[in-house]
């Protein structure tokens, strides 16, 4: 049986999904959501009416966590550390990715510069926890890809977009977590989460938010402009 994966286009909690199940070279297909418009049928099958919702033989598994538990229980290549300290710790790990997002959702939501400063301090200091934490690489855990890279692949791609913004020194001088980053970007599974349009589907929805960050992006093009 295919698994169905429901999707959308921008979603990092969608690709962490894909990139495992791509990891695990299990087959799958993927319908994408319109979040503004959300069918009865998906909201239906997701109480939260978020992405991604994973159906197995008619039955639908909702939030990335629980989807990413039920990959590892059903499916080969096991991607947790088969130790349970190891695994516990990864666990945390993840958690700690989706503060990271919850982060980055602020950064470019909010219209305030302050809470915009706020927000940029809070991921350099998380980031400069992942520097400390890292240490052969290329991966989290040395040379064995896991869950814990599937989650951090799609929080690096948003950086992808804001580098082309700025440089909010978020990353500076972090050897470990940029060397992390580019072994991830260059991963298939990595590769293949999203679309070729992703960029320019990040880059038209950060400039919607009205945002401290969209009033930055549109200084930028205004400066090129006068140089163009």
């Amino acid at each position: 049986m295919t698994l169905h994966l429901m999707s959308h286009a921008l979603c990092p909690y969608v690709q962490r999904a894909a990139i495992s199940m791509t990891e695990k070279d299990v087959p799958f297909e993927r319908t994408d959501i319109d979040l503004a418009n959300k069918p009865d049928w998906f909201l239906a099958i997701s109480p939260l009416g978020k992405t991604p919702v994973l159906i197995d033989n008619s039955q639908p598994i909702f939030e990335s966590a629980a989807i990413l538990e039920y990959l590892e229980e059903t499916q080969t290549s096991p991607m947790h550390p088969a130790d349970p300290i190891a695994r516990a710790q990864h666990r945390g790990w993840i958690e700690f990715g989706s503060s990271i997002l919850n982060d980055i959702a602020g950064f470019y939501a909010t219209k305030d510069a302050n809470v915009f400063a706020d927000k940029v301090l809070s991921l350099k200091t998380k980031f400069a926890q992942l520097e400390d934490q890292l240490e052969g690489g290329p991966y989290f855990a040395g040379e064995e890809f896991t869950l814990v890279d599937a989650v951090y692949g799609p929080v690096f791609r948003y950086f992808d977009t804001f580098d082309r913004i700025g440089d909010f020194g978020i990353m500076t001088d972090k050897v470990k977590v940029l060397s992390w980053r580019a072994a991830l970007a260059a991963r298939p599974s990595f590769r293949s989460a999203v679309s070729s349009s992703y960029p320019d589907l990040l880059w038209a929805f950060l400039l919607k938010r009205n945002s401290h960050l969209t009033a930055i992006m549109l200084d930028r093009s205004e400066l090129v402009g006068r140089h163009t």
